[in-house]
């Protein structure tokens, strides 16, 4: 028998996430995932009268084809991915790789070229259809999480079918005050960094892209980020962790990086002209998200956090810089991992992980949940 809470997600993904409707064609990408719950998202589309498509993949099976990957091969899997992407109104992808570190051996050049190439699919795939994409628990989520595997599961489903309807209506305020914002000024330890967002407009993330979710984001004007920032949480890109990143601008570039592996740090933002630059700035009060686990879906949406994102910028607030990288990491500024504070043109509107404004304040922990 399946587990009753994989339907009350596939639910959630299918009727709320993705809006579903009678006729869309959908593709459910999934990794590493068991069939029950892939059964129980083709059940869910066929419901509202979708058509499903399915494809099914392992981590170790794409690290495999990643190793020995150059342009022909790339090229055609552009193609395939591209064509078939255009057939389908909606997207929900579902990772549940046991590795998280299982690229950490592909030569960089090798993941550079694939994601260069492969980059229409993924920008086909954000801004024509309807998308949602989540990770599966995994034993080495839990781990990351230094959680039990039946803790971490029960977590993960909690904060996946939480009342998104709740947040979306809370973010609403701060969604309008970002939209109206020009200048920003981040302080926290080793971090003083300001920069504009005028004109860039403010997206709300509840629920239909992102599971979980609970994250506004915005721009940096291209050219307008200076100082520095210090990242204090992990982070993991292309299969390789990193801890420590301090990233230093001028004029909207990042001069200098430093932090764990520097080397390879260095080798991603040199990937092409835009991975020194900006492409997000985003604030993060998922309630029931306290602390990193190595995985973005989730570390994004950390309770009182930020996150800044070398490369490509969204469409929906756009600053124009094109990257093969999109890279997200996360500064927590609640009290426990040293405090700091966000500035909107001169008034604070966040302390310690705290909203301050009584119209940003339902978006704290407490009144979350």
């Amino acid at each position: 028998m399946a587990d009753p809470r994989y339907a009350k997600l596939a639910d959630l993904l299918i009727n709320y996430s993705s809006d579903l409707q009678k006729g869309d064609h959908i593709l459910l990408d999934m990794i590493d995932v068991p069939d029950e719950m892939t059964v129980a998202l083709i059940r869910a589309a066929r419901a509202v009268q979708a058509t499903p498509l399915v494809e099914c993949r392992h981590s170790r099976v794409s690290r495999e084809l990643l190793l020995g990957t150059d342009a022909k091969h790339a090229g055609l899997v552009k193609g395939i991915e591209l064509a078939r992407m255009k057939k389908v109104q909606a997207y929900i992808a579902i990772r549940g790789a046991h590795n998280a570190s299982e690229s950490s051996d592909v030569p960089s050049d090798k993941l550079q070229l694939y994601a260069k190439t492969l980059r229409p699919v993924l920008d086909y795939r954000v801004n024509q259809t309807k998308w949602c994409v989540l990770r599966w628990p995994t034993p080495s989520m839990a781990q990351a999480a230094n959680m039990s595997t039946e803790a971490f599961e029960n977590f993960y489903f909690d904060v996946c079918t939480m009342d998104y309807r709740k947040m979306a209506k809370a973010m609403a305020p701060l969604t309008k005050r970002m939209a109206a914002a020009d200048q920003v000024h981040i302080l926290a330890p080793g971090t003083d960094l300001r920069f504009s967002i005028k004109n860039i407009g403010a997206k709300p993330c509840e629920g239909t892209r992102n599971i979980p979710d609970g994250e506004v984001f915005s721009c940096p004007v291209k050219n307008s980020v200076n100082g520095a920032i210090q990242f204090n949480t992990p982070t993991i890109y292309a299969g390789t962790k990193f801890e420590n990143i301090r990233l230093e601008f001028k004029d909207g570039k990042i001069v200098k990086a430093n932090g764990s592996n520097e080397r390879k740090l260095n080798e991603i933002l040199d990937t092409d002209a835009g991975a020194r630059f900006i492409g997000e700035f985003s604030l993060g009060f998922n309630p029931h998200i306290l602390n990193p686990m190595c995985d973005i879906l989730f570390d994004e949406k950390i309770a009182g956090s930020l996150h800044f994102t070398p490369g490509q910028a969204y469409e929906d607030c756009d600053n124009g810089n094109r990257s093969a990288v999109h890279w997200d990491m996360v500064l927590i500024q609640r009290p426990e991992w040293g405090g700091g504070e966000v500035w909107f043109d001169g008034e604070c509107i966040r302390r310690d992980g705290k909203f301050l404004p009584k119209d940003l304040q339902p978006l704290n922990p407490e009144k979350l949940k």
